[in-house]
């Protein structure tokens, strides 16, 4: 238990320097590849921040913790707009694209709205029980395949024309190492600090789904929130949005996808509502973008983000 307790703390600093070192990399990689910063933070940081949900949800399906592998997923797709969005607007208003308002949020959503289809099988056909089978796993990954297809295609058009441009300041060579090393960092700080989160909650005899929605999810979701807050304080916006958007794409589609290919994932019934919380709130964001400021996600709507996360998590907590 002493080492669980001293590797989560040190979690907690790889995770906050791998984050710094992503975000400052990938902006350089971005600049000198003439690629915007939207697509660096829809791809490889927002791979590289979803490595912890990857990791936890590979060894949840090869174990069978199921509840774990989907809550994570639900929850951390929660945690990513109503806390790490909530945080990152307080301390800098989000002002995005029109692309990510049409485009990528759309996508955002329509990832739950499959999900729905294919884990919903008492609603949709009547069956006894609800699964997400492998060949339903093989639809998630096919829809990834899809958005990767669309995030190539706007690197294309964006080449040569980045958004939010940011200086030059490292080679190709240093800017892969601070890449790499920053996302070593995110994983290897994410796994101790989930870790030690579950070994903590497990101790209190507290279910596997809450553990999940709760616990493992907000521990998954740390480099999201490390990353997103890093680039927001470097008025990355592009890379802070970006992020969140591409690894709850990233999470029902690849990492989702991958779990139900492996094992087939029992959908309990309680966790439709939890399916539910995560449509509403990415529709939430959605409309949130025409309420105010149009495009931009202001600090008195952050707030009202983390209010309702709040509120979510004590429904969490009585239901059990």
């Amino acid at each position: 238990m002493l080492l669980t307790t001293v590797l989560f703390f040190i979690g907690f600093v790889l995770l906050i320097k791998g984050a710094d070192l992503l975000v400052e990399g990938a902006s350089s990689l971005a600049t000198r590849l003439g690629v915007s910063a939207l697509v660096v933070g829809l791809t490889i940081v927002a791979f590289g921040t979803s490595a912890p949900e990857l990791i936890v949800n590979l060894l949840a399906s090869i174990n069978g913790n199921t509840d774990i592998a989907i809550g994570n997923i639900l929850g951390s797709n929660i945690v990513n707009i109503l806390i790490i969005l909530g945080v990152t607007a307080v301390i800098y208003p989000l002002t995005v694209g029109r692309g990510t308002v049409w485009k990528e949020i759309p996508f955002a959503l329509l990832a739950v709205v499959v999900l729905g289809f294919v884990a919903m099988d008492t609603v949709i056909d009547g069956a006894a029980t609800s699964t997400i089978t492998r060949g339903d796993g093989l639809v998630l990954i096919a829809f990834f395949v899809i958005f990767l297809y669309y995030i190539f295609s706007l690197a294309k058009s964006d080449a040569g024309s980045a958004s939010e441009p940011v200086p030059v300041k490292h080679t190709y060579t240093r800017s892969a190492v601070m890449i790499g090393v920053g996302l070593a960092g995110l994983v290897v700080g994410g796994k101790w600090i989930v870790d030690g989160a579950v070994t903590f909650a497990t101790a209190l005899g507290v279910s596997q789904a809450l553990i999940g929605l709760t616990v493992v999810a907000i521990g998954t979701s740390l480099p999201e929130l490390a990353t997103s807050v890093t680039a927001a304080l470097k008025r990355n916006i592009d890379i802070a949005v970006g992020n969140v958007i591409g690894s709850n794409i990233f999470n029902i589609f690849w990492i989702l996808g991958i779990s139900a290919f492996i094992t087939p994932l029992p959908f309990s019934p309680a966790l439709a509502v939890d399916l539910a919380v995560t449509l509403g709130a990415t529709l939430v964001l959605f409309m949130a973008l025409f309420v105010g400021k149009r495009h931009t996600l202001e600090r008195w709507q952050g707030v009202l983000f983390i209010i309702t996360y709040v509120v979510y998590v004590v429904f969490l907590i009585a239901r059990g």
